[in-house]
């Protein structure tokens, strides 16, 4: 229970001191309490992370796929989505994803607890996993019958965690899906919006380090803007951190780019 479903019980600050004391109330997190025993179940600890993140907060990401049975339950830590920007105190055992985009629409309760919808949940967790235990996850989503969002079913051609992250993210913020690891002349791409004549290429700091690598990525840089191209470069932290800011700058160029198509 929350601390202001207590008070709405008629149980006040000392009131719920004395409670604790005695053993009867147990401090789960900040301003959350499991009643009569410590000892939480599962499900228990999931609705406690949920509470303990305020209104609107959800169940997410692996954690609702467990929920959703789609994936085996593991040790680790809560992961729970809100709809802001910011705000929420980070708590111990809990990971908090900010989506100030999720809509009512893509969340449900289930045995109690909030949590995104099935297909959402396969959206947020395609970019965390490999491919083959997000396979599992869709497989028990259809052997349940499950409602799943097709998209996410859809083979998107990358080759790294970050590039499923970035395509993910397209999903979630309803961006047009862009061609994957094409080629353009000599430079094979990581994002393509062929008719809007706009590439995305995210950097992952292994693959991007160093003199010879900078020198390399602004050559093709400079090679794709004689053809016509704009070039966005985003980091592992922007697509992981800053991903509405990420979505605005993309869905702005691509508003913004002349329509014209490839000739070749």
């Amino acid at each position: 229970m929350t601390t202001d479903q207590l008070r709405r019980a008629g149980i006040d600050k000392s009131g719920i001191g004395r409670r604790v004391r005695a053993g009867r109330l147990h401090r789960v997190y900040r301003g959350v309490y499991a009643v009569g025993h410590e000892g939480l179940s599962r499900e228990g600890r999931w609705k406690a992370a949920v509470l303990a993140c305020g209104a609107g907060a959800v169940l997410s990401h692996r954690s609702a796929a467990e929920l959703w049975s789609m994936l085996e339950p593991v040790d680790g830590v809560v992961q729970i989505t809100v709809p802001v920007a910011g705000g929420r105190a980070r708590r111990a055992g809990i990971r908090i994803h900010r989506h100030p985009s999720l809509s009512r629409a893509e969340t449900t309760a289930q045995n109690g607890i909030a949590v995104t919808r099935p297909g959402r949940t396969l959206a947020d967790l395609r970019p965390t996993i490999s491919a083959g235990e997000f396979r599992l996850a869709v497989r028990q989503a259809e052997i349940q019958g499950l409602p799943i969002d097709t998209r996410a079913l859809v083979p998107d051609g990358t080759t790294s965690e970050l590039e499923r992250m970035f395509i993910g993210l397209c999903r979630r913020e309803n961006l047009p899906i862009p061609e994957t690891n094409v080629r353009i002349g000599r430079d094979r791409v990581d994002f393509l919006w062929r008719e809007s004549r706009v590439v995305v290429e995210t950097d992952g700091y292994r693959h991007h380090r160093g003199w010879v690598a900078f020198e390399d990525d602004r050559g093709r840089d400079n090679r794709l803007l004689e053809l016509g191209f704009e070039v966005l470069r985003f980091t592992y932290s922007r697509v992981a951190d800053e991903p509405e800011a990420v979505a605005r700058l993309v869905r702005r160029r691509l508003a913004l780019a002349p329509r014209r198509v490839d000739p070749g």
